[in-house]
């Protein structure tokens, strides 16, 4: 049974009742802030990445440090500095990384990179327009859902 007001929403299912607030809005236009000119395409394993990150940000005990991502032809560098501890850096190479772009140097929070990454299933696919515009994260195999990631000054 469903019943509506102008104001709720009620779903009776058996002795289990679900009453909702209706919420009066234009949904908003989200299509703005998904980048279309990101031409640096990076493909990376999704296990070795992950693990990559998670090694590199155990250096640091601040959860808003960043995970750097720098980017050469075929050749991914991870690294993550912190003032007490040190520097930590992981290298992907041509085995796990596939990227034909130029040089580029960007930076991310370590907890967003593997809340996407625990999303994807194989091989993920980062679109970068350079080290300061949003980013977008997906499943190489798997188009339908899409991540935008802002980056961090690194």
């Amino acid at each position: 049974e469903i019943a509506l007001s102008d104001t709720r929403i009620q779903f009776k299912l058996g002795p289990v009742q679900l009453t909702s607030k209706l919420i009066d809005g234009t949904f908003p236009e989200y299509e703005r802030v998904i980048p279309r000119d990101n031409d640096k395409a990076l493909r990376v394993g999704k296990s070795e990445f992950s693990a990559a990150v998670a090694r590199v940000a155990a250096i640091s005990t601040e959860r808003s440090r960043p995970v750097k991502l720098s980017l050469a032809r075929d050749l991914l560098v991870l690294s993550a500095s912190s003032p007490d501890q040190g520097t930590a850096t992981e290298e992907l190479d041509s085995d796990h990384v596939k990227y034909e772009a130029g040089p580029l140097e960007i930076g991310f929070q370590a907890r967003y990179l593997n809340d996407i990454t625990d999303q994807i299933g194989g091989e993920v696919e980062f679109r970068f327009s350079d080290g300061a515009a949003p980013t977008i994260v997906r499943d190489a195999a798997d188009v339908s859902a899409l991540y935008v990631l802002m980056p961090m000054r690194v």
